[in-house]
């Protein structure tokens, strides 16, 4: 019989459950992990890969990248409470979207002497909490600590079916050094999971009454931000949506719902549709408007559809919903298209609102193209978004864009389930970059854009991520959109007080950050392709070199862009 340690037999066994990836920050409560890694690896046991990841925001980054780009959850361990603090700001991310993932920090031996694995340097003591969990409790849909490590493969069975039920999102789980260092047999290790996933199925009746609201409805609105399910779910969302000729807002997208250039796309401003809509149907929004500037009408019937409609981790979340119906939208939204098969229709009425959407759109598209041009001799967020989306477009290849901050939704087209993510609504900067490097991890001939303003990229730990991307090989395209300061504090502030002496000011508090550090050359220190560009004539140019190297050399490239 084959004994390993209980730190190694994590790894045979979040294998059995479908992981891929394990990104891993080491520290001192390691040695029983990578002693035990290094007997199952040569014991021959199957084993996910174990990656390096030189800061822990990195590599709850890149989980969450790999996990948009494949739909499975992937694993995060950490070191101690120091390594755990450093990757709340990720799992505060992935709760706030339903990402899945099963994230474990080592704890300081509880023991000074006398047994195996305890306590040998200053750090052993100084390390020690009365509540480690409570780092990330808040994020989490469930915690633990390993006690014995027979329960190994149970409660990594039990952790990877709670992340993996609706609503989706991170667990966590303390493994001790004195429990890790203690040996169990690796047979079994391998075996099926014991426990699966709970998926809550839409009610049938709920559906029925939305779908005839939906059916009967003079001027129906669809706000969706989280996308529109699988790709399947996408095509068929976007294939319904005309056929009933049903707008559609993405307001905040995190995820796209539907292409950009759709007829029935309205764009990101839900405020005058909201005022004429009869029904409206919230898919997967955190916020569905801003209740300050615009919402529905009294008489319009509102329901809200996704995974946890109401959002209950949010303690204040008052949106009206006069119907709320749960599940999955890979499953909700091909229930509803089912449920409004055969329903009597106007056709004459849905041809008439189809043709208005469509010119009504189309005119939209137009204004956001001929908006997003350089103001004078300086290049704007806009006009970043609308030559990206040209360069990527002449590639042919699939692309998928990680914006934080940065390029804009519909001056970029975006046009295929994947295309397009934005950054978290929790506000975690630094999530584009690590995210599209596990995007690339993923799927490797996919071009992974992350665009971001100047903030975000010294948030996202770039020297730490620019090793990863050259030691893993993982040529993402970065884009910082730098324009030297803290552009969406200055907003909020200017949204608040427009009128303000701060607004008045020559340069507003709290918001500045010149002197520009040198860009360009940190990401030289591990290799990449750089170029700095100011003129807008200077722009496609260094896209398409930037590309070149990316597809070509395989190497990762970055273009420090200055905008106004």
């Amino acid at each position: 019989m084959v004994m390993v340690t209980a730190g190694g037999a994590i790894f045979p066994r979040l294998k059995a459950l479908g992981v891929d990836v394990v990104f891993a920050n080491s520290g001192t409560d390691f040695p029983p992990i990578i002693e035990g890694l290094a007997q199952a690896a040569a014991e021959g046991l199957d084993l996910p890969r174990a990656l390096v990841m030189p800061h822990e925001h990195a590599a709850m980054g890149m989980a969450h990248g790999y996990y948009l780009m494949t739909g499975r959850a992937q694993a995060v361990m950490l070191h101690t409470n120091v390594g755990l603090a450093n990757g709340s700001v990720g799992a505060i991310n992935a709760a706030c979207e339903h990402i899945p993932m099963i994230l474990m920090s080592g704890r300081t031996p509880v023991t000074e002497a006398g047994r195996f694995g305890a306590r040998t340097v200053p750090i052993g003591w100084g390390q020690e909490m009365r509540d480690q969990a409570a780092l990330v409790r808040e994020a989490c849909k469930w915690e633990y600590e390993l006690k014995f490590p027979e329960q190994v493969a149970g409660l990594l069975d039990r952790a990877h079916a709670i992340a993996d039920s609706t609503p989706r999102g991170p667990v966590y789980l303390s493994i001790p050094r004195e429990v890790l260092c203690e040996e169990i047999a690796s047979e079994g290790l391998g075996a099926l999971p014991t426990m699966r996933p709970a998926r809550t199925a839409p009610d049938p009746q709920a559906l029925a009454q939305l779908a005839g609201w939906l059916s009967e409805a003079k001027a129906p609105l669809i706000i969706a931000q989280r996308g529109a399910g699988d790709a399947a779910s996408f095509a068929a969302f976007g294939q319904w949506a005309q056929d009933w000729g049903i707008a559609v807002c993405s307001w905040w997208a995190t995820h796209l719902a539907i292409a950009t250039d759709h007829p029935c796309h309205v764009g990101a401003d839900p405020g005058p549709w909201l005022e004429q809509a009869d029904v409206v149907l919230v898919l997967d929004c955190l916020a569905p408007w801003m209740p300050d500037a615009h919402g529905p009408g009294a008489g319009a019937k509102v329901a809200h559809l996704g995974p946890d409609p109401l959002f209950s981790r949010f303690p204040v979340r008052n949106f009206r919903s006069d119907l709320s119906i749960t599940g999955e939208n890979a499953l909700t939204i091909p229930a509803l298209i089912a449920a409004m098969q055969g329903l009597p229709r106007d056709e004459t009425a849905i041809a008439t609102r189809r043709e208005a959407l469509a010119e009504r759109t189309a005119a939209h598209r137009a204004d956001l193209i001929s908006a997003a041009v350089p103001q004078g001799d300086r290049l704007t967020k806009a006009a970043v978004s609308r030559v990206l989306g040209e360069a990527l477009d002449a590639t042919g290849r699939p692309s998928s864009v990680f914006s934080e901050l940065g390029t804009m939704l519909g001056s970029l087209p975006r046009r295929d389930h994947r295309s397009w993510f934005q950054e978290p609504h929790s506000g975690g900067l630094g999530w584009s970059f690590p995210a599209a490097l596990g995007a690339q991890l993923a799927e490797p001939d996919r071009l992974c854009v992350a665009t971001m303003g100047d903030g975000s990229y010294m948030f996202s730990n770039p020297v730490a991520c620019h090793q990863i991307a050259e030691a893993m090989q993982l040529p993402v395209l970065i884009i910082v959109l730098n324009n030297g300061e803290w552009g969406a504090v200055r907003q909020s502030v200017t949204g608040l007080y427009p009128d303000g002496a701060a607004a008045r000011a020559n340069a507003m508090p709290l918001t500045g950050l010149t002197p520009s550090p040198d860009f360009c050359k940190v990401a030289q220190a591990s290799r990449a392709f750089t170029a700095e560009v100011r003129n807008p004539d200077d722009l496609r140019p260094a896209l398409d070199q930037a590309l070149q190297a990316v597809e070509k050399d395989r190497r990762c490239a970055l273009l420090n862009v200055m905008i106004a």
